[in-house]
């Protein structure tokens, strides 16, 4: 079970672009809060401690512990809206979670022991990752951070897909209730060109 994270709000009274605008001035982050039972919540976040949260891949996978006013809204990130080109985060909207329903949230992949396998010790060997998270269903209490892969026996010509990920016990990947076709490669470990080969290729679509 991965580790709730407390971020404390409040509650926000003035709506419209004008009182964002203002509030965004006055180093503050408009966002709602929305789901549940209860009605949805306007809230706005110190931009600051908004902007280091968010530099860690536990803002976007795991459960945030809302301080509301003393109230605890258990919460994941459901949209994160950002300047086009400043560092500045412009809303945020997160939703309530219930212990008793199941969440489906998408989950980083975090690779292992990629450089020490034969495929990675190989120069001639190009390792991709088709896939950098993978979306599963589960209760809150079963939320991981992240699902490890790892790739110590991985060698060229492997294909991992996602059935041969090794699921947190009570978490499940959904997709693959679909069939086949929906099992997704993973990572792909193929033998790379050589600079000749790329070249021929080359010359032979210019002619």
């Amino acid at each position: 079970m991965a580790k709730s994270h407390e971020i404390k709000v409040v509650r926000r009274d003035v709506q419209g672009q004008g009182a964002s605008r203002r509030l965004r001035h006055a180093g503050q982050v408009p966002g709602i809060v929305y789901g549940g039972d209860r009605e949805p919540a306007k809230v706005q976040f110190n931009h600051n401690e908004i902007w280091l949260a968010q530099q860690n891949d536990w803002f976007y996978s795991s459960i945030i512990d809302l301080n509301l006013d003393g109230t605890i809204h258990k919460v994941l990130l459901r949209d994160l809206q950002r300047h086009p080109f400043k560092q500045l985060i412009m809303h945020l909207d997160f939703q309530r979670v219930s212990d008793n329903e199941v969440l489906h949230a998408a989950v980083p992949l975090t690779f292992l022991n990629e450089d020490t396998s034969p495929a990675g010790k190989s120069a001639d060997i190009v390792i991709t990752h088709e896939l950098k998270e993978v979306n599963i269903a589960c209760l809150p209490k079963d939320l991981p951070e992240s699902i490890e892969l790892d790739l110590a026996d991985l060698k060229s010509g492997d294909i991992i897909y996602l059935s041969d990920l090794k699921l947190p016990a009570g978490v499940e990947i959904p997709a693959l209730k679909l069939g086949k076709d929906h099992d997704d490669a993973v990572v792909i470990a193929k033998v790379g060109q050589s600079e000749d080969e790329a070249e021929g290729e080359g010359e032979a679509s210019a002619e």
